[in-house]
């Protein structure tokens, strides 16, 4: 069964971290871009973070910048989302998702697997 799984959410303070981890499972993600998006109540879901399966081009949405950092370690089939200096507006549920091809897709293109979900809030 081909999936993926997302762990490390949480609930932290305003400024404070947390890292979450995508694993694959049935599947190998070396030729897989993943990107993490998240959904806030209310909103619509919003793309954050995507890298190219050599991990050689990352793309970040403008808010995140400076604060998040996406990485991957292809032989441990996982990708991570380092989060730092966590704001109150990044409170969301976040999930990663996997499509085959090399390079980060244009915004809203379709991916081929999505996680579950895990769930992030940030308090002020």
């Amino acid at each position: 069964q081909l999936q993926l799984v997302e762990s490390g959410g949480g609930l932290v303070q305003l400024g404070g971290s947390l890292r979450l981890s995508c694993v694959a499972s049935g599947f190998t993600l070396n030729y897989y871009v993943i990107g993490w998006f998240r959904q806030a109540p209310g909103k619509e879901r919003e793309g954050v973070s995507c890298i190219s399966s050599s991990g050689g081009s990352i793309k970040y949405v403008d808010s995140v910048k400076g604060r998040f950092t996406i990485s991957r370690d292809n032989a441990k089939n996982t990708v991570y989302l380092q989060m730092n200096s966590l704001r109150p507006e990044d409170t969301a549920v976040y999930y990663c998702a996997a499509v085959r091809r090399g390079s980060c897709p244009p915004l809203k293109s379709p991916y081929d697997y999505w996680g579950q979900g895990t769930q992030v809030t940030v308090s002020s």
